[in-house]
């Protein structure tokens, strides 16, 4: 049976830190729904009822669209480990991009690099916890170094122009704002 909490506990706090991916889910009013995969050095639980995340660049933008235009946000970590266990944290969502002065408190907690794209802080106001049961057994190798070595090789510039041409509007053709980013 699931449990409900009203913030983060030590116990739920050592879980996600032991994660090496979550999932993040975001809708707009209307449109698709977006669940996306993150991995790598990019999640950090703030309080017991903050948590932020640093969205890399990727081939799509939805997230940063959803949020300013209907902030609630999922975010869903999972044990592929021995000791199963789902834990969820619902709650509304801000994003931030570098020229907010929120970007320069917020991105201090996250290795720097090219591809850093928005940061998203969550209000959290429900923490459930299911079993895990059906979640599959896997082992964990590493971190693909892929998307590091791609933005590197790109440098700030490269990323602005990519997000230019890649991450203005979501699949739906919603502006993700991602143009405040073009004069950094």
């Amino acid at each position: 049976m699931g449990k409900r909490f009203d913030s983060i506990s030590e116990s739920h706090r050592a879980f996600i830190e032991e994660q090496k991916m979550f999932f993040v889910g975001t809708a707009d009013r209307f449109g698709t729904i977006n669940v996306s995969p993150k991995g790598l050095d990019s999640f950090r639980v703030l309080s017991p009822t903050q948590v932020a995340w640093l969205n890399l660049t990727g081939s799509g933008n939805e997230s940063a669209a959803h949020v300013f235009n209907h902030d609630r946000m999922t975010i869903m970590f999972c044990s592929f480990l021995e000791k199963p266990l789902i834990l969820r944290l619902y709650g509304k969502a801000q994003v931030f991009h570098g020229k907010e002065k929120e970007w320069d408190e917020l991105i201090t907690l996250f290795p720097r690099d090219p591809g850093n794209r928005q940061i998203f802080l969550l209000n959290v106001d429900l923490v459930q916890t299911s079993c895990g049961f059906g979640v599959p057994l896997y082992d964990y190798i590493g971190d693909r170094s892929t998307l590091r070595d791609w933005s590197g090789r790109k440098g700030e510039e490269g990323m602005r122009k990519y997000w230019a041409e890649k991450n203005t509007t979501t699949i739906d053709g919603v502006g993700t704002r991602i143009e405040k980013l073009k004069d950094l």
